[in-house]
This record gives structure tokens, C-alpha cells and sequence, in this order.
């Protein structure tokens, strides 16, 4: 009678192992960030390892914190001016854009797989700007937007949208972030 009972319940533990989270995270909401960037259109960069006495990430646990990139061109290069002056709200939204996308480029040399974020938490977004240029969260939201297409709702952060009159090398913006790893 044993052997019978257990040989019923082998069908009913197979169906409850399969409808259980996977420890790879397939039930966990992670989002397949290659698949995403490939989506959007967006290339990552190589990243060159840090020279000076300060890193473009610190892991602290299941957080990882970036210093400031700027917007750097895929072809080399940078995007310099300011904002309301030298460049327009467009261009500048542009440069928050390619500033993403090198933050990223970061992220992943630190952690490997992008896939292991599970959200940006938050962001420190400087724009270089004259001083009657108003509409930094315009520009920022070039960027914010980004991270909402490519992680949904965990790609909404906690954000600062500040203008100045300087950044180094008279770069357009300035931003780091921190995310949360899974």
C-alpha cells in the first residue's frame, strides 16, 4: 500500500516543483536587458579600466554605485557645451541619453549581465546650462526614460535634475546612479 500511495504522489510533486520559482529567477520579473538594448537599438561600449584613484563603480552588497559619466559618442569623443547656449533642449537630451548608455556600459563591466539588476534606485543628473536655461528635468528625462524602457516599472528611480555652470571638460551633463542587484 506504501509503494502505491508514494508512486501517487510522484505525478502531484512534478506538477508542484514546475509552478515553484526557478533559482535562475525565471518567476523572479527579472527583464532579459540584452534582449531590451538590442530592442532599442542600443550599444554598449568597451570600458577602460580605471587609472586614476577612483573606480566608475563600488559594489556594496546588492548595491552598486557609479560615479559620474558623461555622454560619450560612439565614435569617440564627447558632447561639450552648454545647454540653452551651445546646445539646444534636443542636444542636450541626447547627451542624458548617451550618458546612459556609458553608465550602463559601466554597470555591465562591473557585473557582467545586466539581467542581475533588478532596479534603478537612484539618480544624480547634472546639466551644464546657462544660467537661464530652466528645463533640466526635460533633459533628464531623456535618460529616466531610457531605464523605464528597458526595466519597466523597476527603471523608475528616486531623482535630482540640477543645472550648473561648469562641468569637467565643459561636458553638457553629468550623471551617476545607483541600481539594486538581485
Amino acid at each position: 500500500m506504501k509503494r502505491y500511495t508514494l508512486l501517487l504522489l510522484i505525478p502531484f510533486f512534478l506538477v508542484s516543483c514546475k509552478s515553484m520559482p526557478s533559482a535562475q529567477g525565471q518567476s523572479t520579473g527579472r527583464v532579459d536587458v540584452e534582449a531590451k538594448l538590442k530592442e532599442l537599438n542600443i550599444q554598449l561600449s568597451p570600458v577602460a579600466p580605471s587609472t586614476a584613484s577612483i573606480v566608475k563603480t563600488v559594489r556594496v552588497g546588492n548595491m552598486v554605485y557609479t560615479s559620474g559619466h558623461g555622454p560619450d559618442k560612439p565614435g569617440g569623443g564627447q558632447i561639450f557645451g552648454k545647454v540653452g547656449g551651445d546646445l539646444t533642449l534636443e542636444q542636450g537630451q541626447e547627451a542624458a541619453r548617451l550618458t546612459g548608455i556609458a553608465l550602463l556600459s559601466s554597470l555591465k563591466a562591473e557585473i557582467g549581465d545586466l539581467s542581475k539588476i533588478k532596479r534603478v534606485v537612484k539618480v544624480f543628473g547634472l546639466v551644464n546650462c546657462t544660467p537661464a536655461f530652466s528645463q533640466q528635468p526635460q533633459v533628464m528625462n531623456a535618460f529616466s526614460d531610457m531605464m523605464v524602457k528597458i526595466w519597466g516599472e523597476n527603471g523608475r528611480h528616486a531623482r535630482s535634475a540640477v543645472g550648473t555652470n561648469a562641468l569637467p571638460n565643459n561636458i553638457a551633463v553629468e550623471i551617476e546612479m545607483i541600481v539594486e542587484l538581485y
